[in-house]
């Protein structure tokens, strides 16, 4: 991603409605998984470091960032070293030793994405489990998505048949941030009619920032009670590594 995105979310990830929900809907998520208390635990393009905290209650956590100015923002802002790499080749961790794979909002940005799945597949113990989300819909993509370098938005569909296909068993797939996807998609028509290229991504007035986390929670509840929502901006998947792969 460019520079400034980074810095964007640096100075949001703590308190804009999108972090801040989704991250409870993967502390909700994890808490479904009954991790070990001593899992080991790694985050894949780790970014500015905001899940770190959050995962760090589930196990011991590692890290990958490939981006050096985000891994010195993370070094300054939280006192943690992230480890320098990038999927699919350049993962220095050894076979077979997570117990879970986080990648948040990752794979999009990877040309290789079948390759990358195999290499998270690669890392896991027989049994260990892969938990990523991805942006949903190819019609949402917009100048949001070029500046933030994606290769792709995926349906729920092609993303579980990559899954599958790379030797992971899906466990749940769910779409999230459905609430709000027809106000997000007439404002990316029209923002695309209108050639802005303004960033979606800036911090709302604080009473929109409170009404835009509570509609996200919301969907947390429905998401609690093992609905799978069938549409969304965002999409939600767990696997498993079989217990006989190699």
């Amino acid at each position: 991603m460019d520079a400034d995105v980074y810095l964007r979310m640096a100075a949001q990830e703590e308190h804009h409605w999108w972090f801040v929900g989704r991250r409870q809907i993967i502390a909700q998520q994890l808490q479904r998984l009954q991790l070990a208390p001593d899992a080991t635990i790694l985050e894949v393009g780790a970014g500015t470091g905001g899940n770190l905290a959050l995962l760090s209650r589930f196990g011991k956590v590692q890290a990958l960032e490939p981006d050096a100015g985000a891994r010195e923002l993370v070094a300054r802002n939280r006192g943690v070293t992230l480890t320098p790499g990038s999927l699919p080749h350049d993962v220095p961790f050894a076979e077979g030793s997570q117990d879970l794979v986080v990648a948040l909002d990752v794979l999009e940005h990877i040309p290789d994405d079948d390759e990358s799945l195999r290499q998270l597949h690669r890392l896991l113990r027989p049994g260990g489990q892969l938990l990523l989300t991805v942006p949903a819909c190819a019609q949402l993509w917009s100048e949001h998505d070029e500046q933030h370098h994606h290769q792709r938005r995926y349906s729920a569909g092609e993303l579980k048949q990559l899954l599958q296909a790379t030797g992971f068993e899906v466990t749940r797939c769910s779409h999230f941030n459905t609430l709000l996807f027809p106000l997000i998609f007439c404002v990316r028509m029209l923002k695309r009619l209108l050639g802005s290229r303004a960033p979606d991504d800036r911090m709302p007035a604080p009473w929109l920032n409170r009404l835009l986390l509570g509609v996200l929670l919301l969907e947390k509840r429905l998401l609690g009670l093992g609905l799978n929502l069938p549409f969304g901006v965002s999409i939600l998947l767990v696997a498993r590594k079989k217990a006989n792969a190699k």
